[in-house]
């Protein structure tokens, strides 16, 4: 079964590896694992990684946090993986001033606080899964990928999910949540109710074991595991 997996680099990012020293993470090998796990009659053929640039001035390790990045993601693009740039967007806003859990929230008690967000992952994720369906439709039932995986455990993407599955009826749906085992995390339900199969953790195990080399080749010069991951 051809499938093709779409995958949220911020949700894997933070709900697997930050925090960890497994963010080296060889993601096409775990995501073989995974499908041979749950649907062993899978062939993994592509793989989207969707993402947004590290923005030195806001990261912990500065141009370093960026560097780190931009090598991950050359190392993932010589493994074949299409590679997806969203942006950023930083703005002044007012929230409400937290007191403690106890205290509702009040919009009479603001302060400002800058608001960071990633724009255009979810839409281009979504769209991308949609065009793909529609693209293969139209090829002949032999050659169609016929498996499409979403990586996420953001329920924005329920409406993409859903469409597909009323559009696109013999195409079979997957959801892999990227949270890693031991982690309290909600199960996004909406997403379940509208995929065939759902992976809800992945283990420390899976993550240890599906690591990159601290070198990998690629066309030019060699993608360094950096030092502090």
């Amino acid at each position: 079964m051809r499938t093709a997996c779409f995958v949220d680099g911020y949700n894997v990012f933070y709900g697997l590896v930050a925090g960890t020293s497994y963010k080296w993470l060889n993601l096409p090998a775990l995501l073989k694992h995974i499908l041979r796990v749950e649907q062993p009659d899978s062939e993994l053929t592509a793989i989207s990684f969707f993402t947004s640039g590290v923005k030195p001035s806001l990261a912990s390790r500065g141009n370093l946090s960026k560097e780190a990045q931009d090598s991950y993601l050359r190392a993932l693009i010589a493994q074949g993986v299409d590679v997806h740039y969203g942006r950023h967007q930083l703005e002044p806003r007012n929230a409400p001033r937290f007191v403690n859990k106890e205290t509702p929230p009040s919009r009479l008690d603001q302060v400002a606080i800058w608001k960071l967000e990633e724009k255009e992952t979810d839409v281009h994720i979504a769209i991308s899964m949609y065009r793909l369906a529609a693209q293969e439709s139209r090829l002949p039932a032999d050659q169609r990928v016929q498996q499409l995986v979403l990586v996420s455990a953001d329920t924005d993407l329920t409406p993409a999910l859903r469409a597909i599955r009323e559009d696109f009826p013999d195409l079979r749906l997957g959801v892999i949540l990227p949270h890693r085992k031991g982690m309290k995390r909600t199960l996004p339900g909406s997403l379940r109710n509208n995929a065939h199969w759902m992976r809800q953790m992945v283990t420390e195990d899976e993550l240890a074991s599906h690591q990159f080399p601290d070198r990998v080749p690629t066309q030019k010069k060699p993608a360094l595991k950096p030092a502090y991951w």
